[in-house]
């Protein structure tokens, strides 16, 4: 999936395919009230999941529960590209889920 939607060649963890128009000009999606707004897909390998929590020591819950976070922040608008994006990100990761897990995204 990450050849076919992204262009490179490599495993990844998680996908995210975000529903909303990330450009700020774009007009906001309608939401109606007491419905949920739909962000977006969120798709996990779990084969690089069990391997990533395997080599930083974590369960593969505490993994699946990461790659959740990191792809719906993705589908929020944050952006790991660049050094201080990631940052952003994991410190954003940090405080959902507690210090414990020491992301390796």
């Amino acid at each position: 999936m990450n050849r076919e939607y992204r262009g490179i060649d490599t495993p990844t963890d998680v996908l995210s395919f975000a529903l909303l128009d990330p450009m700020p000009e774009a007009p906001p999606m309608p939401a109606l009230p007491g419905q949920p707004v739909l962000l977006g897909d969120v798709i996990i390998s779990l084969d690089t999941a069990e391997r990533q929590a395997a080599a930083v020591g974590i369960t593969l819950e505490e993994e699946l529960a990461l790659l959740t976070i990191h792809g719906i922040l993705h589908l929020l608008g944050y952006e790991d590209e660049t050094e201080a994006g990631a940052e952003k990100m994991r410190l954003r990761e940090r405080a959902i889920l507690g210090n414990s897990l020491q992301p390796a995204h």
